[in-house]
């Protein structure tokens, strides 16, 4: 397995393990961090684990066009159940990912290094997050990597019923006006695929990449 040392750089993704590791180490610097997602890799690691770098195959994607919308959100969006912004608390939305209790999951891999890190992102115009409001309670929120043409998305959280897809499904059909051909969605979860998400071989992400 790799081990990365202070220069910006990755190995080549071929070098993959099939579980999808690419490399450990490095850090998680602004360059580094924009040169991985450009390359379709990403960090996910907990706390007492080194920075781990990952590219997994097959790689769950969005295209735009394919969003699926049930009838029910259909109805919460007609009602405008929430209310929708665009960073206007960015450190609230990434804190409130890293704490939110997931089914199966007994620890965050939002560490405070990687909070700091996707903070300074946001200050440099690349990471951007959704906020959903009722009344004045954030609810629920998305952030992601922005690079244009792709939307990385990193992770959401929803304190009530739906608010994190009303948010993912406003942020898609804003993707939409903005030039967005693609959102990469790493990995597989029921969640996104509900949403039109499915997986693709890693190959063929990265081409689209």
């Amino acid at each position: 397995m790799y081990l990365l040392t202070d220069e910006i750089a990755f190995p080549p993704i071929e070098e993959t393990s099939p579980e999808g590791i690419l490399a450990f180490g490095g850090d998680l610097k602004p360059e580094r961090l924009l040169l991985a997602y450009k390359n379709g890799i990403f960090p996910w690691y907990s706390h007492d684990e080194p920075i781990i770098w990952w590219s997994p195959d097959p790689r769950m994607i969005l295209f735009p066009e394919d969003l699926k919308v049930s009838k029910s959100m259909k109805q919460l969006l007609r009602r405008e159940t929430f209310k929708v912004t665009y960073n206007t608390a960015f450190e609230r939305v990434i804190q409130a990912c890293a704490i939110i209790q997931r089914p199966g999951q007994d620890d965050t891999w939002i560490t405070t290094e990687m909070e700091e890190a996707y903070i300074q992102l946001h200050k440099m115009g690349y990471a951007t997050s959704v906020e959903v409001w009722r009344d004045e309670k954030l609810v629920g929120g998305v952030y992601g990597i922005d690079l244009g043409h792709v939307f990385c998305g990193e992770s959401m959280f929803s304190l009530e019923s739906n608010a994190s897809k009303y948010g993912f499904i406003h942020l898609v059909e804003k993707l939409k006006t903005t030039g967005c051909q693609l959102i990469d969605c790493q990995m597989h979860t029921n969640h996104l695929a509900s949403l039109g998400a499915y997986e693709v071989p890693r190959e063929v992400f990265l081409s689209y990449l």
